[in-house]
């Protein structure tokens, strides 16, 4: 909407400039006080006084300029220095200053003896090369007034480089830095929506051999969820190789976690680039996805606002109003009614077909689909509102008790998780009792979920109840809309914690299970006696458990083949995760009758049974010439069940 009135506007400037205009009454005109007749100016040198472009790094510009206008009130007047304008503001963190200062090396080019020095056209070029990705984010179109081709001149023809003076700042700015440590120059600014892809595009685009973008799905009003991914061989899953995955601006308005994770990109991507052996160590070894914004609409509605204006609620649910950390499938319920059942599988539990005629949220659905097709280790959900990291449940085991201690089977390995980030974070575990956070001191800054308070549907219980997932949420402070002068020191305080518990999913043990004859056995079950909560074998037949030190009995199972178990000690010193494989063989399968009364992987694998979000994203499919309608979503129930749907449902459809 606002580019298409700001088109309309562009378009009345330029017909408006096509017509002649009266500068005076007609009748002023015969006593000599003013004239209409428009005189070509001679080009002549002047004081650059343009108050946009005060910074370009000369002080004379020539009048008429390359764009035709005559004096310095036409250029400022003109359409294209109020589209430039604009273009800054929308634009402001990403291509900027650089855009607006070509763009002012065009409206006042400078002069020379009465002559006027073309900027380069290289310079142009490689602006452009950059900024295609921003433009392509907003849906528009490239100024017409930075054609390179039109107004920009060639080396040999004696151009000048806008950006000289912006390069030269930068230049001197890197060498005051010690040459003995990589670092990373990062602008600590909010960015908007369209910002964001853009960044993360060019990120990408710059560590093309470590890094790809990839969109999970679209929010409620259209916009993609982007994830970047880092990896020694980005788009695939290697064996082996863990799978850590980082979630922020869940909710809206809590808006540190987002920039968090922008500024966590760009620094992977430059460090590794400038050979950081840690960070390159990480990447080669980790396969890193980083999902900066889940809410990008609730965003949208919080950064209208600001930091000075934005309440705790406004902006914190998506656009359909729903909060998406209570809208996953609450399957922490289903656990609590069943964990007393011996035979009951207390992991990977299927998502109840009820909760599919619910509200389920795009956002919501997009994530679920996301973590169920990569086998994900661990994880974090960047929060704000409080300085603690809290771990599952998050749903109390006693209904009525909104504050009630709620353990996993891993409570050892979730508080190790949340031990590791509040320890690396400058002020989150210390028992300085005036801080934010301060009611958590006594626990270090870590705090079981449904301890602190109870609520169902979180993504944190559905991670680690329906994959091998575990996930702890991070809340960064009081402050959910911090100003941006506060970004550079939240970035400080939160680095070392976000690599360190990357790092930190290399713990416990990882293997593979194969057969005799050497393949991967998919979707093989590895268990921990004592801890009644088992992990999956990936494609591969790799796995990844989190385990605390100490000695562990572990059983493979897989249907079809025979049962192995192994003892394990790990060492407290140990900083890798310990390799442990196992071999099967093949036995004949005999009928579970466990299998007709509890959830097997056939019950699990049911996802979006009534086929409600998938027709969506289908193309219509046209035959002869006629678009086919989509069947509705209660189709799908009926074919299965071998039911004939009532009359009134088919007339309906």
């Amino acid at each position: 909407m606002l580019f298409g009135l700001l088109g309309l506007f562009l378009a009345l400037t330029e017909s408006c400039r096509c017509a002649p205009q009266q500068t005076c009454h007609p009748g002023d005109e015969l006593l000599g006080r003013c004239s209409n007749s428009v005189t070509e100016a001679k080009p002549t040198c002047t004081e650059m006084h343009l108050s946009y472009c005060n910074d370009v790094g000369y002080t004379r510009t020539i009048f008429p300029n390359i764009l035709g206008h005559q004096t310095r009130t036409d250029a400022e007047s003109g359409a294209e220095y109020l589209l430039l304008s604009v273009i800054h503001g929308l634009l402001n963190g990403e291509c900027s200053p650089d855009i607006r200062l070509v763009g002012c090396s065009v409206l006042a080019s400078p002069c020379r003896d009465n002559k006027m020095i073309k900027p380069c056209r290289s310079t142009c070029e490689a602006l452009r090369k950059d900024c295609s990705h921003t433009f392509e984010a907003i849906d528009m179109a490239w100024p017409y007034f930075l054609d390179c081709d039109r107004f920009f001149a060639s080396d040999r023809e004696g151009c000048f480089d806008p950006l000289a003076a912006l390069k030269a700042r930068q230049e001197l700015t890197w060498s005051s830095l010690s040459p003995e440590e990589p670092s990373t120059i990062i602008q600590f600014t909010y960015t908007t929506n369209s910002q964001l892809y853009s960044l993360l595009k060019r990120t990408a685009a710059k560590c093309s051999h470590i890094s790809h973008v990839y969109s999970i799905g679209r929010s409620t009003e259209g916009r993609d969820l982007l994830v970047i991914e880092f990896s020694n061989n980005p788009g695939q899953h290697e064996l082996l190789e863990p799978e850590v995955k980082l979630i922020g601006n869940m909710h809206g308005n809590e808006v540190l976690g987002r920039q968090l994770l922008i500024y966590l990109a760009q620094y992977l991507c430059s460090e590794y680039t400038l050979g950081n052996p840690r960070v390159q160590a990480l990447i080669n070894s980790t396969r890193i996805h980083i999902l900066a914004s889940m809410n990008p609409d609730g965003y949208e509605l919080a950064a209208a606002e600001g930091h000075l204006l934005n309440g705790w609620t406004n902006g914190r649910t998506n656009a359909q109003n729903i909060d998406l950390n209570r809208n996953f499938p609450d399957l922490t319920s289903v656990f609590y009614r069943n964990r007393r059942s011996r035979h009951y599988r207390t992991d990977h539990i299927p998502i109840p077909d009820g909760y599919w005629f619910g509200k389920v949220a795009p956002e919501t659905f997009a994530v679920m689909k996301w973590i169920r097709s990569i086998p994900f280790v661990q994880s974090a959900s960047l929060h704000g509102g409080e300085l603690v990291v809290s771990y599952p449940f998050d749903f109390s085991r006693h209904p009525d008790e909104e504050k009630m201690f709620s353990p996993t089977p891993d409570e050892r390995v979730f508080k190790q998780l949340a031990r590791t980030y509040a320890d690396t974070h400058t002020t989150m575990s210390n028992n300085d009792t005036d801080r934010c956070g301060a009611n958590f001191y006594r626990t270090k800054g870590i705090v079981n979920g449904a301890l602190w308070y109870s609520f169902p549907g979180g993504m944190s219980d559905f991670n680690y109840l329906h994959t091998n997932c575990l996930e702890i949420t991070v809340e960064l402070g009081c402050d959910k809309f911090p100003s941006e002068g506060e970004l550079y020191p939240e970035w400080k305080r939160n680095k070392e914690a976000l690599l360190s518990f990357v790092e930190s999913v290399h713990r416990g043990i990882k293997g593979v299970v194969k057969d005799v004859d050497g393949n991967g056995i998919k979707d093989a079950t590895i268990s921990v006696r004592g801890i009644r909560k088992d992990v999956t074998t990936a494609e591969g037949g790799d796995y990844w458990r989190l385990l605390s030190s100490g000695t562990h009995i572990l059983t493979a199972t897989a249907k079809g083949y025979s049962r192995v178990s192994k003892r394990v000690h790990l060492p407290h010193n140990l900083n890798k995760a310990g390799r442990v494989d196992f071999v099967l063989k093949k036995v004949p399968l005999e009928p579970d009758i466990d299998d007709h009364f509890f959830p097997t992987t056939d019950t699990w694998d049911r996802f979006d049974p009534y086929n409600q979000f998938e027709r969506y994203s289908e193309p219509d499919v046209v035959e002869r010439g006629i678009e086919r309608q989509e069947k509705p979503w209660w189709w799908s129930y009926f074919s299965q069940s071998g039911i004939s749907p009532p009359n009134w449902l088919l007339r309906n459809f």
